[in-house]
């Protein structure tokens, strides 16, 4: 994102309904009424949130049993069901062992991982565009992609370890620098939302033109290939280890971004509403940032940089549902996660036996979706 991007979103804010005139009654599904002074969902709203979250966790239960079929390989739903009855110990006739290991060491842990990550993206840009008031807000506003970029391209440059543990550790290593540099350069400003947009700017830049340094000065031709192939997201490095990673990781940053959802509540009205209804703006935004960006470094750390899917989703989501993060967030993470899910399937079936980098994917899929919801809002 340019600067002239995050200005122009900071000021076109598509995150909220414009405040109600003094006097007037508030829009169904979002009548004034809680406590501390913010919208909450009506009776009507509730119910097509819920129903969309049920909704949500079907689809996606029936997406990653209906995505570990797909590839190359032909696998069947009797195979998926053997080779899951095999693992609970249900009296099933066992698969060979080559197509077991497909469906379980080797797709099974991608599909969830594409959901994990899914899930991760889209709650980390809903957070943001509340924190920072940026309708172009994404999980790579803090600069923490270029930071694992730098990281991930420097182990591979060095030769540092094992290939994809060397790389995964790296590129959480070179995300952790970059956030901790944003935070250092942000120490005496508040945490004002235009400087927290402002900074990561000037750190993604920063760390951008380290990892083209890096390439241009020691890489070769295939490793090259290999950096930009992995800077395109790809989740077929996804192994066990690295789902339980993302596993262990992912749940914790959620809830903890949705036990603030009155505060992102407040703080997507701006700093000043926030404030006079008891929030605690700079530790609240400083916490939230910290979740993001650890959610952010662990999923380009384990599968590279995907973009649109932190901003597609949450916009999609807050047109269906409404703007209230104590609903908007889980029916974000659901919606990330089906997303990813069919993208990655989508990656690797379109022109199999080659893989497209998922991140080409969603990018391609995303501008037109983007585009449609603008033109829903009447922003376009």
């Amino acid at each position: 994102m340019t600067t002239e991007q995050a200005a122009a979103g900071h000021s076109a804010d598509l995150l909220l309904p414009p405040p109600a005139a003094p006097g007037s009654r508030p829009a169904a599904g979002h009548a004034a009424g809680d406590a501390g002074g913010l919208p909450r969902a009506g009776g009507a709203g509730a119910v097509r949130a819920a129903a969309f979250a049920l909704l949500g966790a079907g689809v996606l239960a029936a997406s990653v049993a209906a995505a570990v079929r797909i590839g190359t390989a032909d696998v069947g739903w009797t195979d998926v069901a053997r080779a899951f009855g095999g693992r609970l110990g249900l009296p099933v006739e066992p698969l060979p062992p080559l197509l077991d290991s497909l469906v379980w060491d080797l797709r099974l842990p991608r599909v969830l991982m594409a959901a994990l990550v899914g899930a991760s993206l889209a709650v980390c840009g809903a957070v943001l565009q509340a924190v920072t008031r940026n309708a172009l807000a994404d999980p790579y506003l803090l600069g923490v992609s270029s930071g694992a970029s730098t990281g991930a391209v420097t182990v591979v440059v060095l030769g540092i370890g094992s290939h994809a543990l060397g790389v995964t550790g790296g590129a959480l290593a070179g995300a952790l620098v970059s956030f901790a540099l944003l935070l250092l350069l942000l120490r005496r400003t508040g945490l004002d939302s235009s400087r927290i947009v402002l900074t990561g700017v000037v750190v993604g830049q920063l760390f951008t033109a380290l990892t083209s340094l890096i390439l241009m000065a020691s890489a070769d031709a295939d490793t090259t290939r290999a950096v930009t192939h992995w800077l395109l997201g790809s989740m077929a490095p996804a192994r066990w280890n690295t789902v339980a990673v993302c596993a262990a990781v992912t749940p914790l940053g959620l809830a903890a971004a949705w036990l603030c959802s009155t505060a992102l509540d407040g703080l997507a009205f701006g700093s000043d509403t926030a404030a006079s209804l008891g929030i605690g703006v700079r530790h609240t935004r400083l916490l939230l940032l910290v979740v993001t960006a650890v959610l952010t470094a662990v999923a380009v750390a384990t599968v590279g940089a995907i973009g649109f899917a932190g901003l597609i989703v949450p916009h999609g989501v807050r047109f269906l549902v409404g703007p209230l993060h104590r609903v908007l967030l889980p029916c974000t993470a659901l919606a990330g996660a089906v997303f990813l899910v069919w993208t990655d399937a989508l990656a690797r079936a379109a022109f199999a036996p080659r893989e497209v980098p998922v991140g080409v994917v969603t990018a391609l899929l995303g501008v037109p979706l983007f585009l449609l919801v603008l033109r829903r809002r009447g922003e376009l």
